[in-house]
């Protein structure tokens, strides 16, 4: 789902993508980002882990450490000297945010565009989906990748979010702008109404 990602982490996230394009090429970019999201999803499964990036009580030389013993190995030397380095600039909490901004740069290289899909079961048939890849393919020029969610208050129909844009095309959005064109006609009517007497 589209985050705000702040100046910072798009500056280390810029950082990580361009060595990484520099080293492999867009081979290297997608590589480095698997390794990025493999990270950031240990980070989010284990407290611990969250705990040692993100606690300011510990010492940076103890947490690197730490990281090395976890990490090596397990990662490539290039991420690991990035991860230490943001251990030594005092950013290690800001690893999810660079998360997202890589992976904005990642998705914009390859010619592909994030969009968040809600409907009240969070799916559609795959002809449906077929449809909106398709129909979202001509009108932005870039390969959508479908995230579905629910959300059963929509009653039916489908949204979207597009980055910070949202295209509300669900059953309640139609409900409250039909009520809001009723009552605007009607009120305008009474108005009209009282003016004329």
């Amino acid at each position: 789902m589209a985050t705000q990602i702040d100046e910072v982490a798009k500056v280390y996230a810029r950082s990580l993508f361009e060595l990484a394009r520099e080293l492999g090429g867009n081979p290297g970019v997608a590589a480095m980002g698997e390794e990025l999201r493999e990270v950031c999803a240990i980070v989010r499964a284990d407290r611990s882990v969250l705990e040692l990036f993100r606690s300011p009580i510990v010492d940076p030389g103890q947490r690197g450490a730490s990281l090395t013993r976890i990490f090596k190995g397990r990662v490539t030397d290039t991420f690991l000297n990035f991860i230490l380095v943001l251990n030594r600039k005092g950013r290690l909490a800001q690893l999810l945010s660079i998360e997202d901004a890589y992976d904005a740069m990642e998705q914009d290289a390859f010619g592909r565009i994030e969009v968040d899909v809600f409907t009240v079961s969070g799916s559609i048939d795959a002809a449906t989906q077929a449809t909106l890849v398709d129909d979202l393919t001509r009108s932005l020029g870039k390969q959508p990748v479908l995230h579905f969610y629910a959300d059963p208050a929509m009653i039916g129909g489908l949204k979207l979010r597009i980055g910070d844009q949202l295209i509300d095309g669900s059953v309640a959005a139609q409900l409250r702008r039909m009520r809001s064109t009723l009552l605007d006609k009607g009120l305008a009517g009474r108005d009209a109404g009282a003016f004329l007497s």
